[in-house]
């Protein structure tokens, strides 16, 4: 017989040849020529058009791993290499908010030469510098805590009780006085470090409980004067400015070096605001505190040397020290340093200096009479408007995965049988890899696999 026989086809209709096709296999269907071995049946084995690895090898863990930063990409990392950011961080947005800056303040210039043209020339022009200056080296002071995680809001009271300091104790010689005022001065910022890096508690915390110290203290001195005939910093006011504008530079370029300006933003909490950030993060930002206290402690005995007075009444040093810490700390989020810490641009700070001063020199041309209090305010919002601009726009360009996505592939029609082209909806499979291994191959269901099975069966 030959082996084409229709009787080996598997179809319906002839000798001892069951129909399979209608569903199950009947009790006596014949082995596949193993004894003891049952028979092949369709259905036996779910299908499972599942065929994903494992999850312990899943695309999710294998991108998750490989997004681990290398170590020929940790130069570029700004935070710890567990946590951190491969790439530079992007910092077109900080040129394109200092244009806006620049344009701001431009224009408040030019009102200002409308409004009072004497107010930029002679005097009020020195004063007016002087002013810039002051307000400039407590913003920078304000904007290195920032950068170093740990705002600073005791500036402005030590800055102000630097200035009553040194204006009493200003017989005993200018310069002694002034290395007295900055040791005092250094010495606060220290305390404030330890319990910033010691107890790890933010920096805004510690420094405001040392702020209402510095308040209470202040408010119980007397009114001090300047000796007379001690150095009177009018006449150098152009340069004292530039001097303030060339450190915010400086610094500003020193921290866009990537190994600077990770290990000055390391202090940033990146996942529990209370987990301890190690030891090198915290010497850093233990220094970022105690030198803004430096350079609050300048910018206090700056401004006695410029105003010859310093007065203690209620609405006087006390208030004052308040608004300039408010002042400072608008100025500093003002000009693109993030609240999170560690970004920041290179002239934002002197820009938003430049424009606080021009607007109050403005309001005084027309009698506006604003606070100082309102104008800190509304520098701190735009600044907080602007720190979510620039930790969007400003972070480092997203790394491509090495892990390829799998695309979904769903067909429209699937073979039902032999020669058969109708259209099986729910023989579609989808390629997405979400669940586990359940069989390694999928069954055979379709009737003609059976009528192979039998063939070769009956053959052997």
């Amino acid at each position: 017989m030959a082996y084409d026989d229709s009787r080996f086809r598997g179809e319906p209709g002839f000798r001892e040849e069951p129909d399979f096709r209608s569903g199950g296999v009947p009790e006596d269907a014949p082995t596949l020529g193993v004894s003891n071995q049952s028979v092949y049946t369709p259905g036996s084995y779910a299908a499972n058009t599942d065929y994903s690895v494992p999850p312990s090898e899943s695309t999710l863990g294998l991108a998750a791993r490989r997004a681990t930063p290398s170590p020929a990409q940790l130069g570029d990392v700004f935070d710890d290499p567990e946590h951190g950011e491969p790439g530079r961080d992007r910092l077109a947005v900080h040129a394109l908010w200092e244009m806006v800056l620049l344009l701001a303040a431009v224009s408040l210039l030019y009102l200002l030469r409308d409004a009072r043209p004497e107010a930029l020339r002679g005097t009020e022009l020195e004063s007016l510098l002087l002013a810039g200056a002051e307000l400039g080296l407590v913003g920078i002071a304000m904007g290195l805590t920032l950068r170093a995680g740990a705002a600073n809001l005791a500036l402005g009271p030590i800055a102000y009780a630097s200035a009553l300091f040194f204006a009493d104790n200003s017989d005993r010689g200018l310069a002694m006085t002034a290395c007295i005022t900055a040791l005092i001065a250094l010495g606060v910022g220290v305390v404030i470090a330890v319990l910033v890096v010691g107890f790890h508690v933010p920096g805004w915390a510690a420094s405001l409980g040392v702020a209402v110290a510095l308040m209470a203290w202040i408010a119980d001195q007397n009114d001090e004067k300047v000796v007379t005939g001690a150095y009177d910093p009018h006449d150098q006011a152009l340069w004292w400015m530039l001097g303030v504008v060339l450190v915010a530079v400086a610094g500003s370029a020193i921290g866009l070096i990537r190994p600077v300006r990770r290990a000055v933003g390391r202090f940033r909490p990146v996942a529990d605001p209370a987990r301890r950030r190690g030891g090198g993060a915290a010497t850093i930002a233990g220094f970022a505190i105690a030198g803004s206290a430096l350079l609050a402690s300048f910018a206090g005995v700056l401004t006695a040397l410029d105003q010859r007075e310093v007065t203690t009444t209620q609405n006087g040093m006390a208030a004052a020290g308040l608004s300039l810490t408010i002042l400072a700390l608008g100025a500093a989020l003002l000009g693109g340093t993030s609240v999170y810490g560690r970004r920041g641009g290179v002239l934002g700070t002197v820009l938003a200096v430049a424009a606080i001063t021009l607007l109050f020199q403005y309001s005084a041309a027309e009698q506006w009479n604003i606070a100082p209090l309102a104008v800190g305010g509304g520098a701190i919002a735009i600044g907080l408007v602007v720190t979510r601009l620039i930790e969007t726009f400003g972070r480092p360009r997203t790394v491509e995965d090495d892990v390829e996505e799998e695309q979904v592939w769903t067909p429209s029609t699937s073979t039902a049988g032999y020669g058969s082209s109708q259209a099986e909806p729910d023989s579609a499979w989808s390629a997405s890899r979400t669940g586990g291994w359940t069989s390694q191959l999928p069954a055979r269901s379709t009737d003609e696999d059976w009528g192979v099975e039998e063939r070769w069966g009956s053959n052997r």
